[in-house]
């Protein structure tokens, strides 16, 4: 099974378009296009993730004047996208279908394949307890990576192929949800990822 993108170079930069945030502030925040194939015959349904492995694990170092937060600080995964129960039949998601622009305190209901359920991406812990911005984030929110981190982030998108129609999830399900319930069901993974950075030296 393979995986693409007409959006970005695997390992290439993904554009602006793409992203929750840029140097100037909020970006196009737009789901790139993704495109897949060669999937197992007796495939059911998918699920996709797109996590970021580079986010940093102390949060007193994130967006200060005073210091960039060094390649060397520990790092976790922030989940920027999970769906599950997208259709065997499905075998592309167009640029722009399932998030097109910022909603503050998140997308309660955007769009997908048929049939398909998204989950709550990070931003959910990430904003709570903001005025502004708290909520429940369902669904793709792009790259917003700390613009005093020195190291390049990197946005897997996971791609399983499943031998069951329909997970077994909650209703406010994340990729933690997604990940327990396949465990026993994935037929084949592919995976791209893209690069996204808003610190002015950080090349790649």
């Amino acid at each position: 099974m393979r995986i693409w993108s007409e959006s970005f170079e695997h390992r290439g930069r993904i554009p602006a378009e793409f992203a929750m945030g840029t140097p100037d502030g909020f970006g196009g925040n737009r789901n790139p296009h993704l495109a897949w194939d060669d999937a197992p015959a007796n495939t059911r349904s998918f699920a996709l993730l797109c996590i970021d492995t580079d986010a940093p694990t102390d949060g007193s170092t994130v967006g200060r004047d005073d210091m960039d937060i060094p390649v060397e600080q520990p790092r976790a995964d922030f989940v920027h996208w999970a769906m599950a129960d997208i259709p065997a039949t499905t075998h592309s998601i167009a640029t722009g279908a399932c998030s097109d622009g910022i909603s503050l305190k998140g997308k309660l209901n955007p769009p997908g394949p048929p049939g398909s359920r998204q989950g709550l991406n990070d931003y959910t812990g990430w904003f709570a307890g903001d005025d502004a911005m708290g909520g429940d984030y369902y669904g793709y929110d792009g790259p917003y990576p700390p613009s005093n981190d020195l190291r390049l982030h990197r946005y897997f998108f996971r791609l399983f192929a499943l031998d069951v129609e329909r997970l077994d999830l909650p209703q406010r399900f994340t990729a933690a949800d997604v990940f327990h319930a396949m465990n026993t069901h994935v037929l084949a993974e592919a995976a791209i990822y893209g690069t996204y950075s808003l610190h002015p030296q950080v090349a790649g």
